[in-house]
């Protein structure tokens, strides 16, 4: 088969592989799969040929050989007395039925209603009588008929399915009869290709060091360069949206002076993440349907044990029982406070247990350094990373997101000190978050608290961004903080923020399985300045 090709192509060019194959005996797929290894090697140059054409479908091959159905049908009766018509469908068959349809109203023959002798009436199922049907005699009404379904079909066969071998209204026609359709015929032209003077021999890409020393290489044929053709994309790396104003967050906070937190706990005790905080241990944040708890440990082994009794003493009585030096004058939340549910491990529920843990290493430090009680100096600190809540997914829900959290610890603090800070953040964050409010709420760890909302442009609505308050003298004071110390504190997502700037409308197209990778690539936010 190559060299056939070889030898058409020394000659000129192969116009239709269709038509090669035929005239050559050779199977067309055959054909099309040999011309793709030659023009692999650079040997051949194809291109695709395609040609409306019309084909006869099997009923009209069937009618090209052996007649119309009409013209088979007229050929069965007899020209003298012609035939019945259930002697002629034993006859002919199924193509009786078709024949007929076009026969008769063309007046080839005529269907004629044989008189016969009365008969005695059958009884029917329902009872009543019914008289026999009459039988049908098929005659001839001309003595001989044109075929000229059959002379159309064979035009087209002539033609090779040329469009032009049939008017358009012959070709509705046989269409409508299901004996022509019309079809797409595809094929190649095949011409010489750039190695077609090396026809069959192999060529190499590239020169090796035997080639060179054996001077092989030039009996060898090599492959031509293309030093027009780009080059491929480099795959440049590109920063995920959250990152960015993970980043955006990480560049403000250090900007207004503040210092980042270690948060390198997933798993955290219930001691951090919610005694230490003083939040009852009945709190509905501490049901399984909204805290994911860890199975395998199941335990912590390592609290303070000093401060863990304060802070018993704290939930308990509010401290009664503990030196002024630890008193928080409050009652408590007054129930039995059991330390086997401080120990339970969990997913942490939000980075303010990253805070706690800050806060009492500061105040060890001010004990350590002969200042109980005291702070050494005013401090603010954030963290950004991930926590988890046993929430229901929606487009502003996650059960697995992030959480930025801040404060400021240092002597008379008030909640004027923290809304100008809060909104400082968000000034330098961007116009979008100009419109903010702030309401009162309730945490159990802080008092005064409030929520803070900033519109969000495309859902049109006011969105919740972040939670606030003063941290509570009954978490502080255990700690070893005096009177005169206080913190405040926010803490708010990264997602939400995200999307307000960015115009995201659902919370799972930013992050999760749903995101678009290639969103990470083309939006704005991500390119490289």
């Amino acid at each position: 088969m190559e060299a056939a090709i070889k030898d058409a192509l020394a000659d000129g060019s192969i116009r239709d592989s269709l038509e090669f194959a035929e005239s050559k005996g050779f199977a067309h797929a055959e054909l099309i799969g040999v011309c793709k290894s030659l023009a692999s090697g650079s040997f051949i140059v194809t291109a695709d040929v395609k040609r409306d054409v019309l084909q006869l479908t099997k009923e009209g091959a069937e009618a090209s050989t052996s007649g119309s159905p009409e013209a088979r049908v007229f050929a069965l009766v007899p020209a003298d007395d012609g035939i019945l018509q259930n002697e002629l469908e034993a006859k002919g068959g199924a193509v009786v039925k078709v024949g007929l349809q076009k026969a008769v109203p063309a007046g080839w023959l005529e269907v004629r209603k044989e008189e016969v002798a009365e008969a005695a009436a059958e009884p029917a199922a329902d009872g009543k009588a019914k008289k026999p049907a009459a039988p049908k005699r098929i005659l001839r009404k001309v003595a001989s008929v044109t075929d000229t379904v059959q002379a159309q079909l064979k035009k087209v066969l002539a033609a090779n399915g040329a469009l032009e071998s049939l008017p358009a209204s012959e070709f509705e026609e046989l269409k409508k009869r299901k004996l022509v359709q019309r079809a797409t015929i595809k094929s190649v032209s095949i011409t010489p290709g750039p190695m077609f003077a090396s026809f069959g021999k192999k060529a190499v890409t590239d020169i090796t060091h035997e080639m060179l020393v054996k001077g092989t290489w030039k009996e060898q044929t090599f492959k031509p360069l293309n030093f027009d053709a780009a080059g491929k994309p480099p795959s440049g790396g590109a920063l995920h949206p959250l990152m960015k104003v993970k980043s955006m967050f990480r560049e403000i906070f250090l900007e207004m002076g503040f210092e980042e937190m270690r948060t390198n706990k997933y798993v955290e005790s219930s001691f951090w993440n919610f005694d230490a905080l003083f939040q009852p241990q009945q709190h509905p944040a501490r049901d399984e349907h909204d805290t994911f708890f860890v199975k395998t440990p199941a335990k912590t082994l390592t609290i303070p044990q000093d401060y863990l009794e304060r802070v018993k003493a704290t939930h308990e009585e509010g401290g009664a029982m503990l030196s002024d030096e630890y008193r928080a004058n409050s009652t408590g939340w007054q129930y039995d406070w059991s330390e086997d549910v401080t120990r339970d491990n969990l997913l942490r529920t939000h980075t303010t247990a990253v805070s706690s843990r800050t806060l009492y290493a500061l105040a060890q430090l001010a004990k350590e350094a002969g200042q109980p009680g005291a702070v050494l100096k005013p401090q603010k600190y954030f963290s950004i990373d991930r926590v988890f809540r046993n929430e229901a997914l929606d487009a502003t829900h996650l059960a697995e997101f992030h959480q930025v959290e801040g404060f400021v610890i240092g002597e008379n603090l008030s909640l004027g000190n923290l809304m100008g800070t809060i909104a400082d953040f968000y000034r330098r964050l961007g116009p979008e978050f100009a419109d903010m409010k702030f309401k009162p709420t309730y945490n159990p760890y802080t008092e005064p608290s409030m929520e803070f909302c900033c519109y969000h442009p495309t859902l049109k609505k006011w969105v919740e961004v972040g939670n606030s308050g003063v941290f509570r003298p009954e978490m502080l004071r255990p700690m070893g903080f005096g009177p005169n110390v206080s913190v405040i504190a926010w803490g708010m997502s990264l997602e939400r923020p995200t999307m307000i700037k960015y115009k995201f409308k659902d919370i799972r197209a930013l992050f999760g399985h749903r995101i678009d990778l290639n969103m990470t690539r083309a939006h704005p936010i991500v390119r490289w300045t």
